[in-house]
């Protein structure tokens, strides 16, 4: 005799090969039936493969949105690291890849918002807690050999200068690193230059390199949480709160931490309606999800819509970027950056009558496969 539960072990096993066979056919109807006689609309075949995906590679629009409604997951990942929205791309269904986008936006964004209501996060403070080492000119570590920052990254760094610090008024910069964009930040002559730092051996750093004496320089250290919400307390109490001549305030800044995840940067792009200049630049390290462009696109876009409901206007600048030599990663123990191009970001916060350059290139650049999994980039942690 067969085991009950064998039986429905079975019996499901069976549902959901129907399924995967209707996604592939793109049968609507069946995918709808056997989803109400209980398939699991996110089943994975021995590849990994599932329903979506399937059905993401033969263009078929109506089945994708009936598993998108059923709860199909839409980063679901094959065994060789690829994503639906890759399917799609690179089956060359171009508006189902952005169709596909759309959705993963507004479902992270209502997750989000659900994740934040009634909800305190703990502090992360591991990273803080542990010694970092700089390997020569070249790169920052942790004590694991994952870079926390490395010197190929100069050329973004001053191409993300030059865009925070197009006003020469009041600069700020969150995470120190190595000093890269602080150098070039330098250049540009701000009327003052302040940068936040918390990690206490980075700090150290900061003071045997002069950085903690450097005329126009305002080092802060600790974490940006409690450095900023003392700047806004102090504004806030002032009357008339930032518009007070007296408030703090910045017409550029810049974000570029680790040990952070983009729960923290949400956070952090709370604060600065509060703590900017109306028409000041903001812009940030982009480097979530790099091994795979489609994630990738996604945190571009996710970003973008959740700094427009705050009142920026956010446009990306492709930039070329090579890291492909070995020599580059030698030492590293966790290669951080895949891509031959970086997006970088331009915000704009409304009121001041300016404008971002740069346009948004992300979607079209979805379109190859691309392996690995969604990780951070270099953790993001700094």
């Amino acid at each position: 005799l067969t085991h009950p539960l064998h039986g429905a072990s079975m019996a499901a096993r069976g549902l959901e090969r129907r399924l995967q066979r209707a996604a592939a056919a793109g049968e609507t109807n069946a995918v709808e039936a056997l989803i109400r006689d209980g398939a699991d609309p996110g089943c994975q075949d021995r590849k990994g493969v599932t329903p979506l995906m399937l059905a993401c590679e033969h263009g078929s629009v109506d089945v994708v949105r009936a598993l998108l409604a059923a709860g199909a997951p839409w980063n679901e990942l094959d065994n060789d690291g690829h994503c639906a929205g890759e399917w799609a791309s690179g089956s060359g269904h171009p508006e189902l890849t952005a169709a596909l986008i759309e959705h993963a936006v507004q479902a992270e964004m209502v997750l989000g918002a659900v994740g934040r209501t009634g909800h305190s996060r703990a502090p992360d403070l591991s990273y803080l807690q542990q010694p970092v080492r700089y390997d020569g000119d070249d790169k920052l570590l942790d004590t694991e050999n994952d870079a926390v920052m490395m010197d190929w990254e100069a050329p973004l760094m001053e191409r993300h200068a030059q865009v925070i610090c197009a006003a020469r008024g009041d600069v700020l910069n969150v995470g120190f690193g190595m000093g890269i964009i602080d150098g070039y930040m330098q250049t540009h002559k701000p009327r003052s230059h302040t940068i936040i730092e918390a990690h206490p051996d980075v700090f150290a750093h900061m003071r045997r390199t002069g950085w903690t004496d450097k005329k126009g320089v305002r080092a802060e250290f600790g974490r940006w949480q409690e450095v900023l919400g003392d700047l806004v307390a102090r504004n806030e109490s002032l009357s008339g709160g930032n518009r007070n001549p007296a408030a703090r305030l910045f017409d550029g800044v810049f974000f570029d931490t680790y040990g952070e995840d983009y729960d923290d940067l949400r956070d952090f792009h709370a604060l600065l309606p509060k703590i900017m200049r109306p028409g000041g630049i903001y812009s940030y390290f982009n480097g979530l999800a790099p091994d795979n462009i489609f994630f990738h696109t996604v945190y571009c876009r996710l970003a973008s819509a959740e700094l427009a409901s705050l009142g920026f206007h956010t446009a990306f600048q492709v930039c070329p970027i090579d890291t492909a030599d070995p020599k580059i990663w030698h030492g590293v123990k966790r290669r951080y950056w895949w891509g031959s191009q970086y997006f970088l970001p331009t915000c704009t916060l409304a009121g001041g009558g300016g404008g971002g350059g740069g346009v948004e290139e992300t979607e079209k650049e979805a379109g190859a496969k691309s392996s690995g999994n969604t990780g951070g980039g270099r953790k993001r942690k700094k």
